[in-house]
Formats: structure tokens, C-alpha cells, sequence
């Protein structure tokens, strides 16, 4: 064999190398633009349903898709193209509207035309009491983040949709609210937490353009702070029972 046939080999061997390599980066972000993106949870706003740690896929297609919809969100169109609507009670990822370069993770409560008001604790929509009741508490630090037994509600929504929130306290300045009404093109957000979330009662009403996609399934979760990369973590601080729960 001469020089030049193994120089025409490796250069061959390189380029596919190449080729190979573009094509999964080029898969990978078709993947996260249009299907699924990976979103790990950042604070406590969501507990107990999400906890910080836990690592999720967020479902793109579900509400159609904006410019948010796209890695740096390039100012590509305005509105949303094959455009859905979330439901009540949907755990849906949105970009931050005084700050659209972070992500935000929170409930829907509120659609289009709501009037929603916090009173005495008690979220209420379009004047009628949400359905409210204690079922227990939680004594594990890693789930409420308290030292202390912490009060649980089961809400249920006027759709049907039920999951826990957190009481951490029963007088809590954001227990009391104004009446908001919901514009046209917007949503109402909540934080499960509910006394310890920034959330619509703080920043306002979210766009439909800021919508990224609906929460769906945990894929990792580990507590105490560290990193899925901190493998000799893992037997202390992966939470196993975590592990492939879809989102409610």
C-alpha cells in the first residue's frame, strides 16, 4: 500500500468521523427544538410536586411552537405557529416575562377571561372557591425544605385536576390577593409552594408566546444539591422513587 493510499484512508476515516459527529448535533437540536427539551428544576416553587434536583423532559409540540420554541430564542416570527392551549392545572416551562433569557416552571390556574383571587389561602376562580382539603403533613426536610411538620392540600380544579400544595403558613402575605383578571393571549401561573412562589401574583400574567412546553416526565432526580455527574453520590442521594414519574 503507498503513503498516498494511507493518507487517503485516514483523510476518509476523519471526514466520516466528521459527518458522523454533525449529524447527531443536527439530530440532537431537532430533537429539543421540536420534541423534547431537558429542564431540571431550579427551586422550591413547585414542591412537593417537583423538587430541586428532579430532572424532567418538557414536551415541545404541546402547545406549538414560538421563537422561545428555539435555542436563544431568535426573534425569527411573533405568536405561536399550530398553536394549542394549555389546560388548567398543566405544569408548563415559560420564559420569564421581564426576563426572557430564564426558564420558569409553574401551574396554569388561570386561562383567558379568568378572574382569580387568593383569599384566606383558598384559591378562588372566577368567584367560586377552589375545592381545598388537608389530607396530612410532611415531615421530610428533602420534600418541603422545612425542619418541622409542614401542612398539605389537595386542590382540586374545575376541570378535575388534582395535585398537592404546600401551607407553610397560614397567614402568609400572599394568601390574600386583588382580583386579576386574565387578558386575552395570557396566562395565570402558580407555584405548588404556594407561600413560597414568585409567581403571577408577583411578575403578572404570562403570553402565549413565552410558553416553551408542558412538563412530562421525571428522568433523574438527587437531592442535597449535587450533580448527576457526582456519581459516587448516587447511593446516598438519588431519590429512586422519583425515577420515570410523569408530571401532574
Amino acid at each position: 500500500m503507498s503513503v498516498a493510499d494511507k493518507t487517503d484512508k485516514k483523510s476518509g476515516g476523519f471526514g466520516e468521523t466528521v459527518s458522523v459527529i454533525v449529524q447527531a448535533l443536527l439530530l440532537a437540536l431537532v430533537i429539543r427544538t421540536f420534541l423534547f427539551q431537558p429542564f431540571s428544576i431550579p427551586s422550591g416553587s413547585m414542591r412537593p410536586t417537583l423538587l430541586e434536583g428532579d430532572y424532567l423532559f418538557v414536551t415541545k409540540w404541546a402547545y406549538g411552537y414560538s421563537h422561545h420554541s428555539f435555542p436563544f430564542s431568535p426573534n425569527l416570527f411573533s405568536g405561536r405557529i399550530w398553536s394549542a392551549e394549555p389546560e388548567r392545572g398543566d405544569v408548563v416551562v415559560f420564559k420569564f416575562p421581564p426576563n426572557p433569557s430564564l426558564d420558569y416552571i409553574k401551574r396554569v390556574v388561570g386561562l383567558p377571561g379568568d378572574r382569580i383571587q387568593m383569599i384566606d389561602g383558598v384559591l378562588n376562580i372566577n368567584g367560586v372557591p377552589v375545592k381545598r382539603e388537608k389530607t396530612g403533613q410532611i415531615d421530610n426536610p428533602d420534600i418541603t425544605e422545612e425542619n418541622r411538620p409542614v401542612d398539605v392540600y389537595r386542590e382540586t380544579l374545575p376541570n378535575g385536576v388534582t395535585f398537592d400544595t404546600l401551607d407553610l403558613s397560614p397567614n402568609a402575605t400572599s394568601d390574600n390577593t386583588r382580583e386579576y383578571t386574565v387578558p386575552e393571549g395570557h396566562y395565570f401561573m402558580m407555584g405548588d409552594n404556594r407561600d413560597n412562589s414568585a409567581d403571577s401574583r408577583v411578575f403578572g400574567f404570562v403570553p402565549a408566546e413565552n410558553l416553551v412546553g408542558r412538563a412530562n416526565l421525571i428522568f433523574f432526580s438527587i437531592g442535597g444539591g449535587y450533580s448527576p455527574l457526582q456519581v459516587w453520590m448516587w447511593p446516598t442521594e438519588m431519590r429512586p422513587s422519583r425515577l420515570f414519574n410523569f408530571v401532574r
